[in-house]
């Protein structure tokens, strides 16, 4: 880990060095994910992005859910040798995220706990909106574990192929945008969070059409991290 001194506008580092782990292989989604990454990172902090090395290019049912877990566990002290401060678990179930605390000495946060998180603060109604249905059960099971079920308004899917649609950018962008708009409309969502780290471009572009706050959660995930290290520096 670095060592760290406080500036003017937070408590860097030389550089508060943080990993996305994506547990999903595909390298076009961990561009994704760290592109919308930096656009949540104050000047004193740095992320780079580590794609799983086995496993499945898009999680889309328990059975990937779970062996990502076991990937995510086994790789992510692998990338935390290489000197990181913190590091993020970039799948939406958060696969592996209680093991790597328990291997770690460093900060785990996961995209799931910090999107719901940030989506459902102050009890605000708020609806998860992805692309993977087969996941239903697992999605709600994070908002029970992580405090926001009594205001989780609704959880809500795009039709079609998950994989399909998510190599599509602008057919993304749209299936994703008339489900969020359900969900405010007929469900009463204050708040959206886009279930997925490989989503993270596409809810990004559909943000400002909706009249309520997009949160996507790979930057929620970010600003959690950074959050917690200006207000515990080294």
């Amino acid at each position: 880990m670095t060592s760290r001194a406080r500036p003017s506008d937070g408590p860097a580092c030389s550089v508060l060095r943080i990993a996305l782990l994506n547990p999903n292989t595909d390298p076009q989604a961990t561009q994704r994910m760290l592109a919308s990454a930096r656009g949540a990172l104050p000047r004193w902090a740095a992320i780079e992005g580590r794609t799983a090395p086995r496993g499945s290019p898009l999680i889309v049912d328990d059975a990937a859910l779970e062996a990502a877990a076991e990937v995510v566990a086994a790789f992510g002290p692998v990338v935390a040798r290489e000197g990181f401060d913190a590091l993020i678990v970039s799948g939406f179930g958060d696969p592996g995220l209680p093991r790597l605390r328990e291997l770690l000495p460093v900060p785990v946060v996961g995209i799931a706990e910090c999107g719901i998180g940030e989506a459902g603060a102050g009890g605000r109604r708020y609806s998860i909106v992805t692309i993977t249905p087969a996941l239903h059960a697992s999605l709600r099971r994070s908002a029970e574990h992580y405090g926001q079920a009594a205001n989780l308004a609704s959880i809500r899917f795009t039709e079609g192929d998950p994989s399909a649609l998510a190599s599509d950018d602008e057919r993304l962008a749209d299936a994703l945008l008339r489900v969020c708009l359900t969900a405010v409309e007929r469900d009463g969502a204050q708040a959206i969070v886009i279930g997925g780290g490989p989503l993270a471009r596409a809810a990004n572009a559909i943000a400002s059409q909706l009249a309520v706050p997009v949160v996507e959660p790979v930057a929620a995930a970010v600003r959690r991290l950074c959050r917690d290290a200006a207000a515990n520096p080294a």
